[in-house]
């Protein structure tokens, strides 16, 4: 089953330390800063991706959806907010989605819809930490593959298939 990861891109702007900052001394830039890391991001595992932005403050992008290295840019139409349009998609895509925001009414929309939520700044450390494994020449197979152990797991550690399921997508982050 293949991942859609929906970004909600000012929400993951504002909680980056780095992002907001690049932000707050140009609008446009902050955009373009998140767009290049998710694109690099893309490059390294391959799973499909949109961001989502408000159309307010987009100018003239607003009118359409871009697609820029792999990546769906989407915006929302005048009356509509970003967050109505992830919502929307959850709904749509339900147990392929994985939706990244902290914002509380769409985490409980999205998981309502059987979707996986994963909160921004968690979002942020995985992609550095895949940022990191590239750089060191690290590749998925060799975190994957089967380690021998003698630790016992039983039947109370369990986790419900629910969240067996969203530990499932977020380790494929």
């Amino acid at each position: 089953m293949s991942m859609h990861i929906i970004i909600d891109g000012y929400n993951l702007i504002r909680q980056s330390y780095f992002l907001n900052s690049i932000e707050q001394l140009d609008f446009q830039q902050g955009r373009t800063a998140l767009i290049s890391a998710v694109a690099r991001y893309k490059k390294i595992k391959h799973h499909k991706i949109t961001l989502v932005f408000d159309g307010t403050n987009a100018g003239n992008s607003s009118q359409h959806a871009d697609i820029i290295n792999g990546i769906k840019i989407k915006f929302s139409k005048n009356g509509e907010t970003a967050d109505t349009v992830i919502k929307n998609m959850a709904f749509r895509e339900k147990e392929k989605a994985l939706i990244v925001s902290s914002d509380l009414d769409i985490a409980k929309f999205s998981e309502s819809c059987n979707a996986t939520v994963i909160a921004s700044a968690e979002f942020e450390k995985k992609v550095k930490t895949a940022f990191h494994y590239d750089d060191q020449g690290f590749t998925d197979k060799e975190e994957n593959g089967w380690i021998p152990t003698t630790k016992k797991k039983g039947p109370r550690k369990r986790f419900s298939k629910k969240e067996r399921k969203a530990r499932l997508k977020t380790r494929k982050l």
